[in-house]
């Protein structure tokens, strides 16, 4: 099953489930109750910490749950923040950082990367969370469409068609690859 969030950002072949952690929770559980795919494929948008640049795909079966407050050790969490469903671990995954706030201070955000933690999307540390619960194999594609700067926003809005150009064809061309297998 390919899924994406939803709103302005929806593709003919991805099934909406809603933006941020609360609402991709939310209905992703419900349909893994109600109908279990055999695998789950999200699709989005994401903002770079710096490492990558604009309209690159990024591939990940990793994310993390990092609030910018524990980037300055201002709040600490008793819950696991990082989960992947990467069963080989001698590939070095991608990182994606989720949280309902987009990242807009980029000297606070370079600390990501130091965690080895290279871009964010909202919704992915919310699909890797259910698939888990669940035990649905899963993975993410993103396009890069900001980085985490005060033009964090106005980025996202100018790239967000493109990038969302950029995903259709990647997407259909790995199915493609696959099929042909």
């Amino acid at each position: 099953m390919i899924i994406c969030a939803g709103n302005s950002e929806t593709f003919d072949f991805a099934t909406p489930m809603g933006v941020g952690l609360l609402e991709m929770t939310i209905n992703l559980t419900r349909a893994a109750l109600f109908d279990k795919p055999e695998f789950l494929l999200f699709v989005g948008s994401a903002g770079s910490y710096g490492e990558y640049n604009i309209f690159d795909i990024v591939e990940s079966k990793t994310a993390a749950n990092i609030e910018l407050a524990f980037l300055s050790n201002d709040a600490y969490t008793p819950l696991d923040n990082v989960i992947s469903t990467n069963i080989d671990q001698t590939k070095k995954d991608v990182i994606v950082n989720s949280s309902n706030y987009i990242s807009t201070n980029e000297e606070l955000t370079k600390k990501f990367l130091k965690l080895g933690i290279g871009i964010e999307n909202m919704e992915f540390f919310a699909v890797l969370s259910v698939a888990k619960e669940f035990d649905i194999p899963a993975g993410g594609i993103f396009c890069i469409t900001n980085y985490t700067n005060k033009n964090a926003h106005n980025d996202f809005l100018k790239n967000h068609e493109e990038a969302k150009k950029l995903l259709d064809l990647h997407v259909k061309r790995r199915v493609e690859e696959l099929t042909k297998k």
